[in-house]
């Protein structure tokens, strides 16, 4: 490691111009990283990648122990849908702090909680809000299907969970049986509960090998069969869960004909469909909620991250007609974070006076834009994909022979140099999908047009070096072997 650097006399001023202005990124040590890696779990994850300690957040904007700047491109995975330390929220929360609310109810209610759900209600399209009912969870995602599986079950006394390839639904025991990356459950001996995988539309690597409408018939037809065929092996489910974009999975969307065969089929069928829209929700997408794209609504919806505006908070929205549990049927210690809900109608209102959801349809078409154009150039840009401001770019090797369809193989070795280069030009990126080899750019909503320029041009800028950085490996390996 290299010397620890320390925090200049005076730092850029969080903004896009101090961004541009700073000098050259130095990622070095600090004393907190080496306590955190001494002492955290061994699970840990994104340290390892984005080896930074942050100090100051605003907007698209965060600053480290250093004083340098960079843009969130993460997000907190999708959470901060204002960015940092909006005005809106703060102000909601020492509202809420002044106002001598009680900040832990369990799931008693209060004004401030009363305010969220209206507010909730009122964005949900009014034909699903009509007849639909709330639950509060545990603070996470994960709860949030967890409590989504068990209405299910409850509802009708059946088990067997549908979920899909390249799925991602949290960490908990129960969410694993529906989890695609196969990492977390080897540990576990695999079987993790009683659950059946099915495979995602996932276009530009068909898991049929057909691609386009091809794909999109075998895998409805395969569903249909699943459900109708008194052979096929599996009982009638208790629910089918999916996500309208896989995000962890790879920024993955699925096909609108494909979602509204899929809400067919469930439907005739008598089988709760549960939207995963823990990542998607509240704009990301260029909708309020993904699956308005395709026209349809859910049984069962599931709602964290940004509804919390940056803090823990999730819920189950659902069909009235479902709702036979018993009280106590789901419970948790911390589903009454008044802050949270303070936190989350500013949130909710901030986006939809701004029409945020398409605010991120145009940004969005404008990242996609410049990411296509540099594809052009540099064909180990696989695929670019996605919408509104939840874009991924499939990383591959050029080098190497096409696959059936004409994908070349994944090269998660160039995405892992290319993260690095990224954050050496000051953009905090992620990576998901197959062998991690999917660069997944989550911006804040309120990203501007010339910080989506910015974006572009800094990861062209990484993506020279990245390659050049691959070709003198490969040079440095050829004279090796001589």
């Amino acid at each position: 490691m290299t010397a620890t650097i320390t925090v200049p006399t005076i730092a850029a001023p969080l903004g896009l111009d101090g961004f541009r202005s700073q000098p050259a990124i130095r990622l070095g040590d600090d004393p907190m990283l080496r306590r955190q890696e001494a002492r955290e779990s061994n699970a840990r994850s994104y340290p390892r990648r984005i080896p930074l300690v942050l100090t100051e957040g605003r907007g698209i904007y965060l600053r480290d122990s250093a004083g340098q700047l960079f843009i969130d491109c993460l997000a907190g995975a999708g959470t901060l849908a204002l960015g940092h330390n909006h005005p809106d929220i703060v102000a909601a929360l020492r509202a809420t702090l002044d106002s001598g609310l009680p900040l832990h109810t369990l799931d008693l209610t209060t004004p401030v909680k009363d305010r969220f759900v209206e507010d909730l209600f009122a964005a949900l399209p009014p034909a699903f809000a009509r007849d639909a009912r709330i639950q509060f969870c545990g603070p996470t995602g994960a709860d949030g299907i967890e409590a989504a599986m068990k209405l299910a079950r409850t509802a009708t006394g059946r088990r067997t969970i549908v979920g899909f390839s390249g799925g991602y639904h949290g960490m908990t025991h129960g969410t694993l049986a529906i989890m695609g990356n196969l990492g977390p459950k080897r540990p576990l001996g695999g079987g993790t509960g009683d659950a059946h995988m099915l495979p995602y539309p996932y276009d530009y690597r068909c898991p049929f090998g057909l691609g386009g409408e091809a794909g999109v018939d075998a895998g409805l037809s395969m569903i249909e069969q699943l459900l109708s065929d008194p052979e096929s092996g599996v009982v009638t489910p208790a629910a089918v869960v999916v996500e309208v974009v896989q995000g962890e999975g790879g920024v993955v969307p699925a096909p609108v004909r494909w979602l509204q065969g899929l809400r067919r089929l469930t439907r005739a069928h008598g089988v709760p469909l549960v939207i995963d829209e823990v990542q998607t929700g509240l704009g990301r997408t260029g909708r309020l909620f993904a699956f308005e794209h395709a026209g349809i609504e859910p049984d069962i919806l599931v709602l964290s991250k940004a509804i919390g505006g940056s803090l823990p908070l999730s819920v189950v929205v659902y069909n009235a007609g479902l709702d036979c549990w018993a009280p106590g049927a789901h419970a948790g210690t911390f589903r009454g974070n008044q802050l949270a809900m303070a936190a989350g109608s500013a949130t909710l209102h901030r986006i939809r006076a701004d029409r945020l959801d398409e605010h991120a349809a145009a940004m969005g078409a404008r990242l996609t834009g410049h990411l296509r154009a540099i594809q052009a150039d540099h064909p180990c840009l696989g695929d670019v994909r996605g919408p509104g401001l939840m874009i991924g770019v499939e990383i591959v090797d050029e080098r190497r022979p096409p696959l059936r369809l004409g994908a070349r193989p994944a090269d998660g070795e160039l995405a892992r140099s290319l993260q690095r280069r990224c954050l050496e030009q000051g953009l905090i990126l992620e990576l998901g999908g197959r062998h991690g080899a999917v660069v997944r750019f989550l911006p804040p909503l309120i990203v501007s047009a010339a910080e989506i320029d910015e974006i572009a041009d800094r990861f062209r800028t990484a993506l020279r070096a990245a390659l050049a950085d691959r070709a003198a490996g490969a040079a440095s390996t050829s004279l090796a072997a001589e």
